[in-house]
């Protein structure tokens, strides 16, 4: 375990450091001392189930299955599962087998989504589409979700039923974002409600499968519930603002993919729906997909000085503040300081 530092910009001063493991790239999450090491153990579970879950006796299969469980991550969702664990018992086999199920969920939606988008690089290594074809990372895709419902199934019919309603989230969000916002609807608002179905759903249920099945009261289970999903669209909400603020690194996205590709997202939704006179050029510049080197650069450039991204990060603070009241019900103590340096570390990460 190396590379100690201490939260910023909010009122735990925790210090984090990172941990090693053989497919995952968790940034600064865990605090030192007994919790730490708790969780460090559990991720370790979870990675080996996660490890069984890709395999087959089909070599081909079990290259495509675990591709890009294999290119890392951060192991959010498993990580906040574990983490609501230890408010009842984390050393409950459901839990981990609940954690599985979350990431390999979220790994299966990636597999579709970069055929959606027709991506070529996902966390730095060849999309499963680009290395082989949109046929065989669908296939994946649902390989995975398969692989999620047999451990589910293990689980109970009410684990089964959250699941269902989950997917069904993730599917609407990424049907409503695919036609985007209708005539009369604010984009705006439509672009929060697609956030918190596509990512704040799944978030959530991994908050409520670990609280869940480590056995914490159904009326704390509620509100980790609410927090993963507060936290979650705010994990989203940073991302589109690293795509904006942030440098080249080895994830494969460069700065700006979201203007080259003609997702708007929140910063440019506010410029788009804004009549000041200062950003009249970055809403003409953003009302399409920017293509062009120089008018990508003149994009990237006047929305890192705009009001709109102060807007938007506004915006994701709010949404990190929302969760962070939820934390009034958990009981003081390791765990809720550590998820409340999760509510600092979504607004202040880079990566």
């Amino acid at each position: 375990m190396t590379g100690a530092r201490a939260a910023t910009d909010g009122t735990p001063t925790e210090v984090w450091h990172r941990i090693s493991t053989p497919a995952s790239t968790m940034g600064p999450w865990l605090p030192e001392g007994s919790l730490g090491d708790a969780l460090a153990s559990g991720l370790a579970r979870v990675e080996s189930a996660l490890a069984t879950s890709v395999g087959s006796e089909h070599p081909f299969v079990r290259e495509a299955a675990g591709h890009l469980m294999a290119a890392g991550g951060k192991r959010f969702r498993p990580m906040l599962a574990l983490l609501a664990a230890q408010l009842g018992d984390p050393d409950r086999p459901e839990v981990t087998s609940a954690a599985v199920v979350c990431e390999l969920t979220h790994l299966a939606t990636l597999y579709h989504d970069d055929v959606m988008d027709e991506a070529a690089v996902r966390r730095g290594a060849p999309s499963a589409n680009s290395r082989w074809t949109n046929s065989i990372a669908i296939l994946t895709g649902d390989l995975l979700f398969a692989r999620a419902s047999d451990l589910l199934a293990d689980l109970g019919p009410e684990a089964v039923r959250i699941q269902a309603r989950t997917f069904e989230r993730l599917v609407t969000g990424q049907i409503r974002e695919t036609v985007g916002a209708q005539p009369g609807e604010d984009p705006i608002a439509h672009y929060l409600e697609v956030l918190a179905d596509k990512t704040g759903s799944l978030v959530a249920t991994s908050a409520r499968f670990g609280a869940s099945f480590a056995g914490v009261d159904p009326a704390l289970v509620d509100e980790l519930t609410a927090f993963g999903e507060e936290v979650g669209v705010a994990f989203q909400l940073s991302d589109d603002l690293i795509d904006i603020v942030g440098v080249a690194d080895t994830s494969g996205k460069s700065p700006g993919t979201d203007l080259r590709e003609g997702i708007a997202t929140l910063p440019a939704l506010f410029a788009l729906a804004g009549d000041d006179p200062a950003e009249e050029r970055l809403r003409e510049l953003v009302a399409a997909p920017v293509t062009d080197d120089a008018e990508h650069a003149e994009a990237l450039e006047l929305l890192r000085s705009s009001r709109s991204l102060q807007r938007a990060t506004e915006v994701l603070r709010d949404y990190a503040d929302r969760a962070r009241v939820r934390l009034d019900a958990v009981p003081e103590g390791d765990v809720r300081d550590a998820l409340s340096a999760l509510c600092d570390y979504v607004v202040t990460r880079t990566s």
